[in-house]
């Protein structure tokens, strides 16, 4: 097996499933571009006898067509095969040509991008259904891999589908994008040799989604690498956000409308004030929108501390849609070097702020092993002051498991962070108001992160608990 940069979790899955001397039927789910073909596909190398993608937008003949021809290469020495007349007949052919593989190695036959299969009237989930019950399951050397980029079709109709799949899932992974520690590894694999700074610059813009990072080249500063990739015409990421949701939703409109209205709203939105925003109907289509962007990893659902399900904000954490509608929307025709200028502007000074905070949240693993309290049970939450007066926001309270509060401030700054008198009684307000409306009697202990950490003055002393700088970020944590 080829060795595959960080994916711990994912790998520790598959080597089990290899293990078991049962058969396995493991789903794969996760936002396009994230790189769960090139996981599978590598790692499972040495016991991969099919593997056939799906092909958007194509009629049930096309998709019989070209498994076909899959069979034929992979399992019947390139020799023709008959076109079957449907997905049941397309199955037993691929049972019949199986037969001839069964032994004591696993045999894997790897799916990708299953949802496109399932064109209509075509009946391909029923004929797979059909497949896996009768043939496969019966086989205990036997593993089918789905994969899929609509991670909400993956998730409704195949980890909880209520038909001939129902409870037939033995693992499932739900693949992320890199963390920063693996960031780090993926660019030094590729000889690009970046400091802290310049990758959380570079994480804040493009996230860890790897097919984005493979644009980064060496001796390039993050400037420049967004520049070409971003503002470049012929640049990779130039075109990505139309493209992105219009392959991966069919409403795709629907969701762009959502997502700019959230970019537009950072501090984020209720589910009333999207459908306000947005226009969109009160209901469960509205409902399943959400489900669907949530799956997929562009928004993230945040329950204000002491709050419910039903308060939840949601926000826009996909770090490109938030760039996009920031930056590359409003500058289309931008002459050559536009990147260059804009990044130098108090705008992108703002939102690097706002960027920060995004990364910080989605890194709470790492935070709270820095801080110590990775064994104990822990609830993060944000906390917004609901009523008039003194204005007072946490964007991550940790409420921890022994009677105390970690309330955390993110502020991105090129140097080390200086607190001022001012900003200090900012802080001792917030704490006061915090526990004033929560009720709370734990002990608050604040935590500062930064990516040079602070300048301790006597402002700093007494007050901030814990200081956490943007390289201690970068450690190993279980995505």
């Amino acid at each position: 097996m080829e060795d595959i940069i960080g994916r711990y979790d994912a790998k520790r899955i598959l080597d089990r499933a290899l293990e078991e001397n049962k058969a396995s039927l493991i789903a794969v789910f996760g936002r396009r571009r994230i790189g769960k073909t090139y996981l599978i596909k590598h790692y499972m190398k040495p016991y991969m006898n099919l593997h056939f993608s799906g092909i958007h937008n194509v009629t049930t003949e096309i998709q019989l067509e070209e498994f076909t021809k899959a069979l034929s290469i992979q399992l019947n020495n390139k020799i023709s095969l008959l076109l079957p007349t449907d997905w049941f007949a397309a199955f037993e052919l691929l049972q019949s040509l199986l037969q001839k593989k069964i032994r004591s190695k696993k045999i894997v036959i790897f799916l990708d991008e299953f949802p496109w299969m399932q064109t209509p009237k075509s009946n391909f989930l029923a004929a797979f259904e059909n497949f896996w019950n009768i043939y496969a399951s019966t086989k205990p050397n036997m593993m089918v891999i789905l994969c899929g980029s609509a991670a909400s079709w993956m998730i409704q109709n195949v980890v909880r589908n209520k038909g001939g799949l129902h409870n037939r899932i033995t693992h499932k992974i739900a693949l992320q994008p890199f963390s920063l520690y693996e960031t780090a590894l993926f660019l030094k694999s590729r000889n690009i040799h970046l400091n802290h700074y310049q990758i959380i610059q570079l994480y804040m813009i493009m996230g860890g989604v790897p097919l984005y990072l493979e644009q980064v080249v060496p001796g390039q500063s993050t400037a420049q690498i967004i520049e070409t990739a971003c503002f470049n015409k012929s640049g990779f990421l130039y075109n990505e956000f139309n493209d992105l949701y219009q392959a991966l939703f069919d409403t795709a409109e629907r969701h762009i409308k959502v997502i700019k209205a959230l970019a537009s709203k950072p501090q984020g939105l209720t589910r009333n004030e999207i459908i306000k925003n947005t226009k969109l109907q009160s209901g469960g289509s509205t409902t399943a929108l959400l489900d669907e962007l949530n799956a997929g990893g562009f928004i993230t659902a945040y329950i204000p501390f002491g709050k419910k399900m039903k308060d939840a904000i949601y926000k826009l954490t996909d770090e490109y849609s938030l760039f996009y509608i920031k930056f590359m929307e409003p500058n289309r025709l931008a002459t050559k070097n536009s990147w260059l200028k804009l990044s130098n502007t108090a705008s992108y000074k703002s939102w690097c702020g706002l960027a920060f905070e995004s990364l910080c949240i989605k890194h709470l693993e790492a935070v709270e092993k820095i801080i110590g309290i990775h064994a104990i049970h822990t609830q993060a939450s944000t906390w917004k002051n609901t009523k008039a007066g003194a204005g007072a926001q946490i964007d991550l309270v940790i409420d921890r498991g022994d009677q105390t509060i970690n309330l955390c401030e993110m502020k991105f700054y090129e140097d080390k962070f200086t607190i001022d008198k001012k900003y200090a009684a900012a802080l001792r307000q917030k704490a006061t108001i915090f526990k004033q409306q929560t009720g709370t009697r734990k002990q608050l202990f604040w935590v500062l992160i930064a990516p040079f950490g602070i300048q301790k003055n006597e402002h700093s002393i007494g007050l901030v608990d814990t200081v956490i700088q943007g390289e201690q970020l970068f450690a190993k944590i279980s995505l």
